[in-house]
């Protein structure tokens, strides 16, 4: 669970008297995106989410490394480590919180618990 010690969240107006609360990470999150950053070797690595469409219920999400940050892209930052988001994806993914879990039944692996996913298909890979 994120906690205010984890990271802070600030909130992105969008139109007159609406915010979103940005995606975070968690610390899990940040120490599995922190340790892969660096063995890369580029410091100004942060891990993109974003949201396209595809799937059988809508859309997907996509992650990778980034270095190049655009104006309109929302950064938020976890124990150093950065999240960016691009605009259009920012409403998909309000509220939304990156975790890794290291093991278990189900595998180590990046978990997005995003509280704005309406349904999704059998097998996992996309939401609606």
């Amino acid at each position: 669970m994120l906690t205010d010690d984890d990271a802070t969240r600030k909130a992105i107006p969008i139109a007159l008297n609406t915010e979103l609360q940005p995606a975070m990470l968690t610390s899990a999150a940040a120490a599995k995106v922190g340790e892969l950053v660096a063995a890369e070797g580029d410091p100004d690595l942060g891990l993109r989410l974003s949201v396209r469409p595809g799937g059988c219920s809508g859309f997907t999400y996509e992650m990778y490394f980034d270095s190049k940050v655009d104006e309109t892209d929302v950064v938020t930052e976890t124990d150093g480590v950065k999240l960016i988001v691009d605009r259009t994806s920012t409403i998909k993914l309000a509220g939304s919180t990156v975790d890794f879990k290291d093991g278990g039944l189900e595998g180590a692996g990046f978990a997005i618990n995003n509280p704005n996913e309406q349904r999704s298909c059998g097998c996992g890979k996309s939401f609606g």
